[in-house]
Protein backbone atom coordinates (compact mmCIF):
# COMPACT_ATOMS: atom_id res chain seq x y z
CA UNK A 1 0.00 0.00 0.00
CA UNK A 2 1.09 3.79 -0.74
CA UNK A 3 2.47 6.01 2.32
CA UNK A 4 -0.64 8.24 0.98
CA UNK A 5 -3.06 5.86 1.47
CA UNK A 6 -1.84 4.58 4.80
CA UNK A 7 -1.96 8.09 5.85
CA UNK A 8 -5.56 8.92 4.74
CA UNK A 9 -6.90 5.53 6.84
CA UNK A 10 -4.60 6.76 9.91
CA UNK A 11 -5.80 10.38 9.52
CA UNK A 12 -10.01 8.90 8.80
CA UNK A 13 -8.88 6.38 12.17
CA UNK A 14 -8.03 9.56 14.35
CA UNK A 15 -11.02 11.86 12.64
CA UNK A 16 -13.47 8.63 13.79
CA UNK A 17 -11.92 8.29 17.53
CA UNK A 18 -12.95 12.16 17.70
CA UNK A 19 -15.85 12.00 16.37
CA UNK A 20 -17.12 9.29 18.29
CA UNK A 21 -16.25 10.60 21.53
CA UNK A 22 -18.98 11.47 24.37
CA UNK A 23 -18.80 15.27 24.15
CA UNK A 24 -19.18 15.24 20.41
CA UNK A 25 -21.75 12.73 20.42
CA UNK A 26 -24.14 14.18 22.74
CA UNK A 27 -24.43 17.59 20.29
CA UNK A 28 -26.62 14.93 18.17
CA UNK A 29 -28.87 14.00 21.29
CA UNK A 30 -31.86 15.94 21.30
CA UNK A 31 -35.62 14.66 20.78
CA UNK A 32 -37.01 13.88 17.27
CA UNK A 33 -36.47 11.90 14.41
CA UNK A 34 -35.17 11.25 10.81
CA UNK A 35 -37.39 8.98 9.23
CA UNK A 36 -38.59 6.80 12.17
CA UNK A 37 -35.25 6.68 13.62
CA UNK A 38 -33.80 8.53 16.65
CA UNK A 39 -31.59 11.41 16.07
CA UNK A 40 -28.44 10.13 17.86
CA UNK A 41 -28.81 6.87 16.33
CA UNK A 42 -29.16 7.93 12.91
CA UNK A 43 -25.73 10.13 13.14
CA UNK A 44 -24.09 7.87 14.60
CA UNK A 45 -25.24 4.88 12.32
CA UNK A 46 -24.89 7.62 8.94
CA UNK A 47 -21.41 8.57 10.11
CA UNK A 48 -20.25 4.85 10.58
CA UNK A 49 -21.54 4.92 6.81
CA UNK A 50 -19.68 7.71 5.23
CA UNK A 51 -16.31 6.24 7.36
CA UNK A 52 -16.90 2.71 5.22
CA UNK A 53 -17.49 4.65 1.92
CA UNK A 54 -14.50 6.43 2.22
CA UNK A 55 -11.86 3.48 3.32
CA UNK A 56 -13.65 1.97 0.61
CA UNK A 57 -12.30 4.29 -2.01
CA UNK A 58 -9.01 5.12 -0.61
CA UNK A 59 -8.82 0.90 -0.89
CA UNK A 60 -10.33 0.77 -4.51
CA UNK A 61 -7.29 3.76 -5.60
CA UNK A 62 -4.75 1.31 -3.97
CA UNK A 63 -5.68 -1.49 -6.23
CA UNK A 64 -6.02 0.06 -9.35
Amino acid sequence: MKKRHEQKLVVLSIALCLIFNIPFILVFNFEGAIFGIPTLYFSIFSIWLLSIIISYIVLKRHYE
